[in-house]
């Protein structure tokens, strides 16, 4: 049903996943069992609130995919995508928005003409940059097609941002960048013109709006280090062989963080008043719009930090609808971090098909690798669900425990695991206490969620 638009909305985003692999309990335990978390206990406590989600169609991770494994690369999005969207209805994460960018059209569209609109606004200026390109490989370098070191922390990093310390790394800023397509070192340089956002522009936007969101530590020390120097501009648009076309310049497809930025002012616009048209009428249903909480892993925090409330700012967005963000560290499988590219994982979709999807939910989140990581073996997830199974429910939990738990849950407190320690003290039943149903319900998925 429609959302009532008698008062504001907030809105939680957890990042589309990457169709260039199936999802794995890293995925899980970071933003999207948490923020499903969020959104079912602010509406137990009768907040307006929508969770939008989708799908990462344009990172050029899943045509370099596609390319390892031979196959095409549509065939390969389609099989992860089929996965993704299976993952989240056995665990039940719900979503009132789940965005499709290869098969929306609508979408397509609208981040095109709002780019445009944008552009010959002045928002957008088109300038001349130069990057480092491979000398044997067509297009640019960027993101999964680039991997060099990262010149903040040293760490070896891709194209975009640096998965150790959260910075932005073009391959323009990577020590030693070489070509991932042939393994050659990009010792070319290549002048582009195109679109792109001044951050520096946006200065005083983005320090009111970090002044007033809610942070973790780990973001506000990137937003620190990104105020110590002149902010970076971004490129809107490569000439490259994956992502919207850019019909007024041939041969340019829209950065994929661009085109999310812009799909967001298209999605969340057509959350709050559907059948909104043009920019303008997206901005005016913004309105509705009282704060925007993201969940995410620290290796995309420079986007939802900076680079969209910028653009927000520049289409004449106020930069503090930024409600905060909810930040989690690696999950860690047998002492090393979950990867698709590297089949280092367990793959969720097989793990839900064998395993109670209540208790799976819980663990996740009583093991939330958040403010630190963690790490998840076999042997600790079967030794702690059996305890639950174990547990004899009290007929009168700790009234003291369920106000931690329900503070834990609220958006500028959050805390999954602290939440899950406070209400699985007796394992997974209550002992027919009503407030202490409901909160194990949001924990566990047995509360509907269902879309505003």
């Amino acid at each position: 049903m429609a959302p009532d638009r008698t008062g504001a909305t907030t809105v939680v985003l957890s990042p589309p996943p990457t169709p260039n692999g199936p999802l794995h309990l890293g995925h899980l335990a970071g933003p999207y069992v948490a923020a499903d978390l969020a959104v079912r206990a602010a509406r137990r406590r009768g907040e307006r609130v929508v969770a939008l989600c989708g799908l990462d169609d344009h990172q050029n991770y899943v045509p370099a995919a596609a390319r390892r494994q031979n196959l095409p690369v549509e065939e390969l999005r389609t099989r992860n995508a089929d996965l993704i969207r299976e993952v989240f209805h056995r665990a039940d994460v719900v979503h009132d928005g789940f965005t499709e960018p290869l098969t929306d059209g609508a979408y397509r569209a609208a981040v095109v003409e709002f780019l445009e609109e944008l552009v010959l606004s002045g928002a957008l200026p088109v300038e001349q940059w130069q990057t480092p390109v491979c000398p044997d490989c067509p297009g640019i370098l960027h993101h999964a097609y680039v991997t060099g070191r990262c010149p903040g922390c040293g760490e070896g990093s891709g194209g975009g941002t640096c998965e150790g310390c959260a910075g932005y790394t073009p391959a323009a800023a990577l020590l030693d960048p070489v070509c991932t397509r042939c393994g050659t070192p990009a010792t070319a340089i290549r002048t582009v013109r195109g679109p792109v956002l001044r951050l520096e522009d946006h200065r005083a936007a983005l320090e009111a709006a970090w002044l007033r969101a809610t942070l973790p530590p780990q973001a506000r020390r990137l937003a620190a280090r990104l105020l110590q120097g002149p902010l970076p501009t971004v490129p809107f648009s490569y000439p490259t062989d994956w992502g919207i076309e850019l019909g007024s310049i041939p041969g340019h497809r829209i950065d994929v963080w661009a085109e999310m930025g812009l799909g967001y002012l298209y999605s969340i616009g057509q959350l709050v008043e559907p059948g909104a048209t043009g920019l303008a009428g997206h901005l005016a249903a913004w309105q509705q719009v009282e704060s925007v909480w993201a969940f995410l892993g620290l290796d995309n925090a420079f986007y939802y930090l900076a680079l969209f409330p910028a653009l927000y700012a520049a289409a004449g967005l106020s930069a503090q609808a930024l409600g905060g963000l909810v930040v989690n560290e690696f999950y860690l499988l047998d002492g090393a971090k979950f990867s698709t590219s590297r089949s280092h994982a367990v793959w969720a979709h097989e793990f839900l098909a064998t395993e109670d999807p209540r208790a799976v939910r819980a663990f996740l989140s009583w093991d939330r690798p958040a403010p630190l990581q963690a790490d998840f073996t076999l042997e600790h997830y079967r030794a702690v669900t059996a305890s639950w199974q174990r547990a004899t429910p009290t007929s009168a939990p700790d009234p003291a425990e369920l106000a931690r738990a329900e503070a834990a849950l609220t958006l500028e407190r959050y805390d999954a695991a602290l939440a899950a320690r406070c209400l699985l003290g007796a394992g997974l039943q209550s002992g027919g206490d009503a407030r202490a149903d409901d909160l194990l319900a949001v924990l566990t998925g047995d509360a509907k969620a269902a879309p505003q």
